[in-house]
C-alpha cells in the first residue's frame, strides 16, 4: 500500500469515528426515575447490589466517560437495557427472571460479568461476597 493510499484509509477511518459520534443512543444518560425498590433482606445485600448489579439492573446507572464514546456507547448501552428488562431493582415486581436464577448466576460468577468487572474493580465480589448477594437475592426477591 502506497504512502497516499495509507494516508487516505486512515483520513477515512478518522472521519467515520467523528461522524459516528452523532449517532443519538437511545437511553443514554436519560435514566428514568427509581419507581421502588426491593424489601432488602439487609443493608449487605443492598450495598452488595448497589455495588455490582445496580449499574445494569437498576435506573440509577452511573454512565463513565467510556458510555458516551460510540462505539462502545451502542454497547453499553445495550447491555444496560438488555439487564434492565431481565432484573431491574428499580421495578422489582417487573423482572422476567426468578430470584433463584439470579442467585445461580451471582454464585457461578457469571454476573457481574468479567468485562464489567474489569473496567469496575470495585464490583469484583469474593466467594464470601458472592455467597451473601445470592441468599439475600432470595431471600429479598422471593425464591420463586
Amino acid at each position: 500500500m502506497s504512502r497516499r493510499n495509507l494516508l487516505a484509509a486512515l483520513i477515512a477511518v478518522v472521519a467515520f469515528i467523528i461522524v459516528i459520534q452523532f449517532i443519538p443512543v437511545p437511553g443514554l444518560r436519560h435514566d428514568p426515575t427509581p419507581v421502588a425498590e426491593p424489601a432488602w433482606k439487609s443493608p449487605q445485600t443492598r450495598a452488595l447490589a448497589v455495588r455490582a448489579c445496580y449499574d445494569c439492573h437498576s435506573d440509577q446507572t452511573r454512565w463513565p466517560w467510556y458510555s458516551h464514546v460510540a462505539p462502545v456507547s451502542w454497547v453499553v448501552a445495550h447491555h444496560v437495557a438488555e439487564g434492565r428488562a431481565l432484573l431491574n431493582f428499580s421495578h422489582p415486581s417487573a423482572r422476567r427472571v426468578s430470584a433463584a436464577r439470579a442467585a445461580r448466576a451471582v454464585e457461578r460468577g457469571s454476573m457481574p460479568p468479567f468485562y464489567y468487572t474489569w473496567m469496575h474493580p470495585g464490583a469484583r465480589l469474593t466467594r464470601g461476597e458472592r455467597q451473601a448477594l445470592a441468599e439475600g437475592l432470595v431471600a429479598s426477591l422471593g425464591g420463586g
